[in-house]
C-alpha cells in the first residue's frame, strides 16, 4: 500500500475514489492550470482529504463510551437495501459523527458585537430590492392559439373585470395560468419579463392594468402591494448571522485540531514494488 497512517493502510482505492468525487468541484475552482500541474494538484488535495479523515476517524475510535442502544440497528434500517455498509461501518461513522459534534460543541458562539460588526462591514449582502406582489390573466400565443383567439378571451375577461367581478375569480375562469387567482407573489424587478415589469412595476397598490402584449402573449395585471428598496434590520438578520459565524468558528477550530493531529502523526507513503 502506497499511503500509510498511524500504522493503518491506505488503500489507493479510497484516494481514487475522493479524485473522482471532488473533480468536479475542483475543476470550477481551478482555471487556467496546466493539465498535468492541475491533475497532481487534485490527487494531492484528494489524498490530503483522505489523510485527514483518517486522523479523525482514529480519535473518534479511541473514544470509549459506547453508542446509545439501539442507534446502530435504527441506521441500518433507515439504509436503502442496497446500501453497501455493514454493522462496523456504521458503527464507525456514528462514532465519528458524535466525535465531531462533541469537539465542536466546545467553540463557543459569536458574541453580539461580532454580529453587529459583521453586519455593518456587509451591509451590501442585506440590500432587498423594489418588491411588488401582483397577479395576472394570460392568454399565451402559441400553437393552441392564435393571436386573435388569445386577444379576444383577454378581453372577455377585460370585461368582467369592468362589470366587477373579482380578479382572482377572472383568473382562475381565463387565464392559462389558472390556480391561485393568477396571484404571483412578490417578486423584484428582472425576474418577469421586461415587458411585464414595465406594466406592473408601474402600477400603483390595488389598480389593474388594461391588456399589454409580452413574448408570450395578451396580459392583464393586477398590483396588490409594493415594497420599496431597502436593508434587512440587524434584528431580522441577526440570527442567520450569528449561524453562518458560529459554522465558520466551528470549521476552524476543526482545521486547527486537524492540524495538531497531522503534526503528530507518522504519515508516510511506501514505494511500490515491482
Amino acid at each position: 500500500m502506497p499511503l500509510i497512517v498511524n500504522g493503518e493502510s491506505i488503500d489507493d482505492a479510497l484516494i481514487r475514489e475522493e479524485v473522482n468525487l471532488t473533480r468536479p468541484r475542483y475543476e470550477e475552482m481551478v482555471d487556467g492550470l496546466d493539465p498535468v500541474a492541475k491533475e497532481i494538484q487534485l490527487w494531492d488535495w484528494s489524498k490530503e482529504t483522505v489523510i485527514e479523515r483518517t486522523l479523525l476517524r482514529q480519535e473518534a475510535l479511541k473514544d470509549p463510551e459506547p453508542l446509545p442502544p439501539g442507534v446502530i440497528e435504527e441506521a441500518l434500517s433507515a439504509m436503502p437495501p442496497d446500501g453497501g455498509g455493514d454493522r462496523g461501518q456504521v458503527e464507525v461513522r456514528l462514532r465519528l459523527d458524535r466525535f465531531l459534534q462533541k469537539l465542536t460543541a466546545k467553540v463557543p458562539p459569536p458574541k453580539y458585537k461580532e454580529i453587529g460588526d459583521y453586519y455593518k462591514k456587509y451591509r451590501e449582502q442585506f440590500l432587498l430590492p423594489e418588491m411588488i406582489h401582483a397577479a395576472h390573466i394570460v392568454k399565451n400565443v402559441d400553437d393552441k392559439s392564435s393571436e386573435a383567439e388569445a386577444q379576444a378571451a383577454v378581453q372577455q375577461a377585460e370585461e368582467e373585470l369592468k362589470g366587477g367581478a373579482a380578479f382572482a375569480e377572472v383568473a382562475d375562469r381565463y387565464s392559462d395560468c389558472a390556480g391561485n387567482g393568477g396571484d404571483l407573489g412578490y417578486f423584484p424587478r428582472g425576474e418577469m419579463v421586461e415587458e411585464f415589469d414595465k406594466v406592473v412595476f408601474s402600477l400603483p397598490p390595488g389598480e389593474t392594468s388594461g391588456i399589454f402584449r409580452t413574448s408570450f402573449g395578451f396580459h392583464i395585471a393586477k398590483c396588490y402591494d409594493k415594497k420599496p428598496a431597502g436593508y434587512r434590520s440587524l434584528a431580522d438578520v441577526r440570527q442567520d448571522i450569528e449561524r453562518m459565524l458560529h459554522r465558520e468558528k466551528q470549521e476552524r477550530a476543526l482545521e486547527q485540531y486537524v492540524d495538531g493531529l497531522k503534526a503528530q502523526a507518522v504519515i508516510r507513503n511506501t514505494a511500490r514494488k515491482g
